[in-house]
């Protein structure tokens, strides 16, 4: 299986431009705000306890469109790595 865009038709290699067009202003447009709500989730850590990482889990499943929940998840994650 060749990765190369080069050999894909026309149409699909199309279809993979318009996608990261989309992916990328979604992240351009949506950055801001997915830091400040990773954020504001991991703010709630000390508070939530033992029931943070559920709660979490709950919120960002709650998200949408899955792209920014995975945005957010990335900050949390980056939080959480920065604090230990």
């Amino acid at each position: 299986m060749s990765f190369n865009l080069a050999d894909k038709p026309l149409a699909e290699r199309a279809a993979l431009e318009d996608e990261k067009s989309r992916l990328f202003e979604l992240w351009q447009n949506n950055l801001g705000k997915a830091k400040g709500e990773g954020a504001r989730l991991f703010g709630e850590r000390s508070k939530r306890k033992g029931k943070w990482a559920e709660w979490v889990r709950a919120e960002l499943d709650g998200m949408s469109p899955p792209e920014y929940a995975n945005m957010v998840r990335s900050e949390v994650n980056r939080l959480m790595a920065a604090s230990k």
